[in-house]
């Protein structure tokens, strides 16, 4: 089985190098606890950007202007196939805030503004977004 899902890269203007981190619950089937970027699977016949539509106004409660796809991978989990896209972002409207109140998606515990490298460690247990991230920096810092 596959998985699709879209992981937004959210920066402002206001932080410069700064990225939108998100915690994910304790109770979460593949990263418990670990920081990443704020995520949505595509439901059916969803599309990539209103995926990561829904992710900003479910996830955040934020309205986001989308940039093009910048990085896209998989990774095999247990039981599925994850294949991702990372979309830039910034905030067209409203204030990140987390957890939010909308029931059937993954909540956050958290969320903060800190570098890309804040990532790494989520890289290394597994974050696919975290990877995806990490070597889209590294492409643009070149």
């Amino acid at each position: 089985m596959t998985k699709r899902s879209v992981a937004l890269a959210i920066t402002d203007p206001r932080r410069p190098g700064l990225l939108l981190l998100v915690q994910r619950p304790s109770d979460d089937e593949d990263l418990p606890d670990a920081w990443g970027l704020p995520a949505a699977t595509l439901g059916p016949a969803e599309s990539w950007e209103g995926a990561a539509r829904r992710a900003g106004r479910d996830k955040l409660g934020v309205d986001l202007d989308l940039g093009p796809v910048v990085e896209h991978g998989h990774i095999d989990r247990r039981d599925y196939r994850l294949e991702m896209r990372l979309l830039p972002a910034t905030i067209a409207s409203g204030t990140p805030s987390v957890p939010q109140q909308h029931a059937g998606v993954t909540q956050y515990q958290a969320a903060r503004w800190a570098p890309a490298a804040e990532l790494q460690h989520a890289a290394e247990r597994g974050s696919l977004c975290a990877r995806l991230c990490l070597a889209w920096d590294a492409r643009t810092r070149a």
